[in-house]
C-alpha cells in the first residue's frame, strides 16, 4: 500500500494510537488478516472471527515485524484501536484510494463475475501495472484488501463486487468509488436471499448509481442482451456502453460458435473496428464475459486487434471454475465446483455437451455430477428439478446427483423428464460418488462436477483428475 504513517493511518480509520513509541513510523508493507503471512512494515488487521481470535495473534504478527495491530481493543503491542475493525478497513482503503487517484473498474453480476474479473486484469496488465483480487475477494472485507494493494505506480485497479442484499454494492461502491462500472446480469443468484430478480435488479444497479456523469469519465458498461441490465440505463448519469450480441450492443459478437473442444470462437465488432477471437475458455457462456472485457479495455484505449488477442490468450486466474484436467487415461475431468446457481449450471452443462462432441472419442460419455444449488429459497426444488430436466433434454449420458433433498430432486427432475434405469442416480455424498465414477469412466469420458462452494464437490474432482496416473494436463479455463 502507499507509505502512510501510523499516526496518518489512526486519521483515516478514526482510532486511538495504544503502545506506539513513534507514530510517524509508516506502513510500508501490505495489510493483512493472516499472521503467518506479515513481513515487515505490515498493518496486522485482527478480526475476532467465528473460529479465531486475530487479537490473540498480536504478538505474533508485531514480532514478525508488524510495525501495529488494528485492533478493537488494546493488545499490549502497537495498536490502533477503534470501535469496527471492519469499517476501520474499508476506511483505509477509502483513504488510500483517494490519494493515489488510480483508475477504479468494478463489476457486479449474478453470475461471472470471477471469471470476467480475470479476463479484464489479463487485458488491463498489458495497459499498466494492475492491481486485482485473487480468486472472488467481492465483500466488505476482500474487497478493501484487495484495494489496500495499490501503490504509487498503479495505474488500474479492478474490483468485483457482491450483494446479498439492498444496499451493500452501494457501501462497497463508497469505499473505492469507481469510474468505470461494468453489470454483467441478473439472473437467479441469491434469489432466496433477495425474494425475487426485480429486487436483484435494484441491487446490482446500485454499481452504475454509484459513477461519476459522462463530463467526469464516468462509463457504465452494460449487458445488452438482458433486459434487466440493459433498464440500468436510465439509473446513471456515466455514459453508457453496452455490450452483447444484440445490434443494439457497440461492442458486440458476431459468427459466435464453439469449436471442438467447447471453446468459443468469434468476430469482436467494436466502433473502432474487428478482429477475429479464439477464446481458451470452455463454455458459450464465456462469450458475453469476454465482451464485457472487451468494452472495459477499449474505454481505456487498448486497441481493437490487440483486445482481440489478449482474449486469446487469457486464461482464468481462479481455481474450480472450469478447470479442465485431461488424464493420461483420456478422461476428461472439468472442476466448476467453487459456486453454483440456476444459470451458471445450464451454462455448465451445455459446455459439457460441446466438450462431449469434441472429445473425439469413439462412444465417449458426458457425465454430469451435480450438488445442491444453495440460497434460491422457495424456488429451490423447482430449480433442482428443472436442472434434472435439462441434463435429460441436453442429452447427457449420465446424471450423479451428490447430496440430500436438492440432490434428490435434481435426479427426481431428471427421472420425470424420461432418464431411467442408471442414467440418473442420487448418491448421498462425496466419496460414494467417487466410487462409482470410477468404477465406469473409461477413455473419451468427459465430467462435469459443479455444485455450491458449501456442498464441496471439489474433492469429487480432485480425486477424479488425479487418478489414473496423476494430473495430466490441465487445461486453460
Amino acid at each position: 500500500m502507499i507509505a502512510l504513517t501510523l499516526a496518518e493511518v489512526a486519521q483515516a480509520v478514526g482510532g486511538s494510537t495504544h503502545d506506539i513509541p513513534d507514530p510517524s513510523l509508516p506502513v510500508s508493507g501490505p495489510v493483512l488478516t493472516d499472521s503467518r503471512l506479515v513481513v515487515p512494515g505490515s498493518l496486522f488487521v485482527a478480526f475476532d472471527g467465528e473460529r479465531v481470535d486475530g487479537h490473540d495473534f498480536a504478538g505474533q504478527a508485531v514480532a514478525a515485524g508488524a510495525v501495529a495491530v488494528l485492533a478493537a481493543r488494546p493488545v499490549g503491542v502497537p495498536a490502533i484501536v477503534v470501535d469496527d475493525v471492519r469499517g476501520a478497513l474499508g476506511a483505509l482503503a477509502r483513504e488510500v484510494i483517494r490519494r493515489l487517484g488510480v483508475d477504479v473498474v468494478a463489476l457486479t453480476g449474478s453470475s461471472g463475475k470471477t471469471s470476467t474479473k480475470d479476463l479484464i486484469a489479463q487485458l488491463l496488465t498489458r495497459l499498466g501495472p494492475t492491481v486485482y483480487p485473487e480468486g472472488s475477494l467481492n465483500n466488505e472485507i476482500g474487497l478493501p484488501l484487495t484495494a489496500l494493494r495499490a501503490e504509487a505506480g498503479t495505474r488500474n485497479l479492478v474490483l468485483e463486487m457482491g450483494a446479498r442484499g439492498i444496499g451493500h454494492i452501494r457501501y462497497l461502491t463508497e469505499l473505492t468509488p469507481p469510474r468505470i462500472g461494468v453489470v454483467l446480469n441478473v439472473g437467479t443468484a441469491h434469489i432466496g436471499e433477495f425474494g425475487g430478480r426485480e429486487q436483484i435488479a435494484q441491487a446490482k444497479g446500485e454499481m452504475v448509481e454509484s459513477l461519476p456523469g459522462e463530463a467526469e469519465g464516468g462509463i457504465a458498461v452494460l449487458n445488452a442482451d438482458d433486459p434487466y441490465v440493459r433498464a440500468m440505463a436510465n439509473r446513471t448519469k456515466a455514459r453508457c456502453v453496452f455490450f452483447g450480441e444484440s445490434q443494439e450492443a457497440s461492442v458486440r459478437a458476431e459468427d459466435v460458435r464453439l469449436d471442438p473442444k467447447g471453446r468459443g470462437v468469434f468476430t469482436l465488432r467494436t466502433p473502432t473496428g474487428c478482429a477475429p477471437v479464439t477464446l481458451r475458455l470452455y463454455g458459450e457462456h464465456h462469450v458475453s464475459n469476454a465482451l464485457a472485457a472487451a468494452a472495459v479495455a477499449g474505454e481505456l484505449g487498448m486497441p481493437v486487434e490487440e483486445i482481440a488477442s489478449a482474449l486469446s490468450e487469457a486464461g482464468s486466474l481462479s481455481r474450480w471454475r472450469m478447470e479442465v484436467t485431461e488424464r493420461p487415461d483420456g478422461v476428461t475431468v472439468v472442476n466448476d465446483a467453487y459456486n453454483a446457481n440456476p444459470d451458471s449450471m445450464r451454462a455448465a452443462l451445455r459446455a459439457l455437451v460441446a466438450m462431449g462432441r469434441g472429445s473425439g472419442a469413439e462412444g465417449g460419455r458426458t457425465f454430469a455430477v451435480l450438488g445442491e444449488m444453495a440460497e434460491l429459497g422457495e424456488d429451490s426444488l423447482a430449480e433442482h428439478d428443472a436442472i434434472g430436466r435439462l441434463a435429460v433434454r441436453l442429452n447427457v449420458s449420465k446424471l450423479v446427483a451428490v447430496g440430500g433433498e436438492a440432490a434428490a430432486w435434481l435426479d427426481m427432475g431428471a427421472k420425470n423428464e424420461g432418464s431411467w434405469g442408471e442414467e440418473s442416480v442420487h448418491v448421498s455424498d462425496a466419496e460414494t460418488a467417487i466410487d462409482l465414477l470410477r468404477s465406469q469412466l473409461r477413455p473419451g469420458d468427459v465430467v462435469l462436477v459443479k455444485a455450491s462452494r458449501s456442498v464441496g464437490l471439489e474433492r469429487v474432482a480432485q480425486a477424479l483428475a488425479d487418478a489414473e496416473g496423476g494430473a495430466g494436463a490441465r487445461g486453460e479455463v
